[in-house]
């Protein structure tokens, strides 16, 4: 094993080290749920690796799956009374290899009872920090990747996804949520954004990945708000103004780290969204999973919330200037699926 393999092991277990020491310090309960599990995330782009319980006794197997994110049952301790939690989840992505994507990787997932998706970020944002001062103790917060410095001190920048969607040319709230009128306006600025026919999803990721996503964060990490209602995803539609959801990413140097949530904690509404998820992954021609309904009992009775999803490997890679995923990593999947002679593509749009 080489020493830079060895240092970087190292530096992964200094940064879990500072994120449980600075969560535990705020009062958070590190808690620890299955990776099998009954029902996985509906994400439409994202792929389950299935893993059937097969009795040894006989008898017919019982469908099951790795989970994609541990939130479906950090959700259900939620609403049994845990108040602020968090886990270091091993979680699990079939098909996604790249320079950024892992089909096993680390998740930080965490959970505030009483706040909103405003109160998360500040939590987050804390927690980068201290992870950052604890890899580079003597060095500052600018860090470099790819050729951006970034100052890892919070506050971090908020922006709109609106208003990031302006900076590139393209006026989003002109176009509501009308699939047509985005593609023109993303035309008129010489941007790709699809064929005729595909839904407005589809063209908000073409233009947000080829316009918006590699400028974000190249400075200091920013969180990119007010997503549109369509992708309200687990969140909280806003009150105020219901074209948008109360939902965050935190980019930096380009690339996604964190994705958050006010969340949502209305039962029905989360059924109807996970049904319209279920036939949205039918006609795509994806897997089809079941509902969970023991996480959809707990949604009703969930206190008001904000959640966040943070990938580890990524925020190493970036504060240790490592050149991908696979350089954090002691045992990337790219090894092992070489040697199958596996062909692998890179994660889907949006994921």
């Amino acid at each position: 094993m080489t020493e830079s393999r060895i240092e970087m092991a190292r530096a992964r277990a200094r940064l879990q080290a500072a994120v449980r020491a600075h969560l535990s310090a705020r009062g958070f309960d590190e808690v620890e749920t299955p990776c099998l599990v009954p029902a996985p995330g509906m994400e439409p782009h994202i792929r389950a690796f299935e893993a059937p319980f097969v009795p040894e006794g006989g008898g017919a197997p019982r469908p099951l799956w790795l989970h994609s994110s541990p939130e479906y049952a950090m959700k259900r301790l939620l609403a049994d009374g845990f108040e602020r939690i968090f886990q270091l989840s091993r979680v699990f992505r079939n098909g996604e290899v790249s320079d950024t994507h892992n089909p096993e990787f680390t998740m930080l997932e965490m959970y505030r009872a009483g706040t909103d998706h405003r109160g998360i970020m500040e939590d987050l944002e804390q927690v980068v920090e201290a992870g950052a001062r604890a890899l580079h103790p003597t060095g500052g917060t600018r860090l470099s990747w790819r050729g951006n410095t970034v100052d890892w001190a919070g506050p971090f920048e908020r922006v709109r996804v609106a208003d990031a969607f302006a900076r590139a040319g393209v006026d989003l709230e002109a176009c509501g949520e009308d699939a047509g009128l985005l593609r023109a306006a993303a035309r008129a600025r010489g941007i790709d954004a699809g064929p005729d026919g595909e839904g407005f999803d589809d063209a908000f990721f073409r233009v947000f990945l080829e316009a918006v996503e590699p400028g974000l964060g190249l400075s200091r990490p920013v969180y990119l708000t007010d997503w549109p209602a369509s992708m309200a995803a687990l969140s909280r539609i806003r009150r105020d103004d219901p074209r948008w959801a109360e939902r965050f990413e935190l980019y930096a140097a380009g690339l996604e780290l964190a994705n958050g949530f006010s969340e949502l904690n209305d039962a029905g509404e989360q059924r109807r969204r996970l049904e319209e998820e279920q036939a949205l992954r039918r006609r795509l021609g994806r897997p089809v999973y079941p509902l969970d309904e023991r996480f959809l009992e707990a949604v009703g009775r969930m206190p008001d919330a904000g959640g966040v999803a943070l990938g580890i490997d990524r925020l190493l890679m970036l504060l240790t200037g490592a050149g991908g995923i696979r350089d954090v990593l002691l045992f990337p999947a790219e090894d092992f699926l070489a040697a199958a002679g596996a062909v692998t593509e890179p994660g889907a749009p949006g994921t």
